[in-house]
């Protein structure tokens, strides 16, 4: 092998001499082993490559990253990451966060991360309860929903992750889950090629504290009727023989039957561009358990082109400096100055 030729990876190289330390059939296995597989794949020296994590369950994963890395404290990654991005634009740098940790605690710094869109990828493991503290109910645990915070159910109304990112005018924003590796893998692959901040929620079965919280969306038998996979240009459609469809009513989008007359040329056409049409789509959180509801979209709701955070920066201190503006003793001293004679 030559001086210049980069040696080849393969996920074992992203994996450290660590125990993994979480609780057997959690999802987090799954995340761990889909982001191991893709990195080899991406191209990037592993010393180009850091891990930031937060406080709970998915914040053990720089332990279990073979990269630079670093677990730091609650709700915190996100402006940990940011600063790291700023003096260090070359690096590769993913968020690990979970829903307590970047929905509650941390929910200031994530949106402020998002709007000032720099170039990171956020993983945000949901999986709707706190599990490293045991089994409290968390921003995005359904209402009435009984914990050992609250024994009669709990009264908030639930964080929607991805319509908060349109909130905050996030560049990228997507779902997928733990149990399609397939999905997952494309999904962290779409994240890192995002020029700018890439929120990706990753639904994430707790097995302990809130077993089967997704299994609707998961499990063989209702999977197909209770999930919709989006594809740029492709028309929506879902269900398990692929006959049913969404098509929109004005502004509401209606489930409709394809084997009733309806044409897939009638449906509508999954755009990643389109700003209104993403606003419809994350939007689309029905309580599965009702009689009538929509799918829950997977895939790439949202995508845009807007200038990253480090790199106005660095332009802004090179005008500076070409300028010849860049006095630091002038800028301590300040404008609200004066003599007294």
């Amino acid at each position: 092998m030559s001086e210049n030729t980069a040696p080849v990876l393969t996920p074992k190289d992203f994996a450290t001499d660590q125990e993994v330390r979480w609780c057997p059939g959690c999802g987090d296995y799954s995340i761990l082993a889909q982001v191991q597989k893709i990195m080899p794949g991406l191209g990037i020296p592993k010393e180009n490559i850091v891990i930031i994590s937060g406080i709970g369950c998915s914040s053990r994963f720089p332990y279990y990253m073979n990269t630079y890395g670093m677990h730091s404290i609650h709700g915190r990654a996100t402006a940990i990451a940011s600063g790291l991005k700023a003096s260090r634009p070359e690096l590769s740098v993913w968020i690990v966060t979970g829903d307590g940790d970047s929905l509650s605690i941390g929910g200031n710094h994530t949106i402020h991360l998002l709007r000032r869109n720099f170039d990171v990828n956020i993983m945000l493991f949901n999986n709707q309860i706190y599990g490293l503290t045991k089994g409290q109910y968390s921003p995005t645990s359904e209402e009435n929903k009984v914990t050992k915070s609250t024994p009669y159910g709990s009264i908030d109304h639930p964080f929607n992750p991805l319509a908060l990112a349109m909130g905050a005018d996030a560049t990228f924003i997507a779902r997928t889950m733990d149990r399609d590796p397939k999905h997952l893998q494309e999904s962290l692959i779409r994240s890192h090629k995002h020029k700018g901040a890439s929120f990706l929620e990753i639904y994430q079965n707790c097995n302990i504290f809130n077993d089967g919280a997704f299994e609707v969306f998961t499990e063989k038998a209702s999977k197909p009727d209770n999930t919709l996979f989006l594809e740029h240009g492709k028309p929506l459609v879902f269900g398990a023989k692929q006959d049913k469809g969404i098509k929109l009513d004005g502004f509401k989008p209606v489930v409709v039957d394809l084997n009733n007359g309806t044409s897939t040329d009638d449906l509508w056409v999954h755009d990643e561009r389109d700003f209104y049409k993403a606003q419809i789509l994350v939007r689309m959180f029905d309580d599965p358990r009702a009689p009538e509801h929509l799918p829950r979209p997977f895939g790439v709701f949202y995508e845009t082109d807007r200038a990253c955070y480090e790199d106005v920066m660095q332009m802004q201190i090179d005008d500076v400096v070409a300028k010849g503006k860049g006095n630091l003793d002038k800028l301590l001293r300040g404008k609200e100055t004066w003599t007294i004679a």
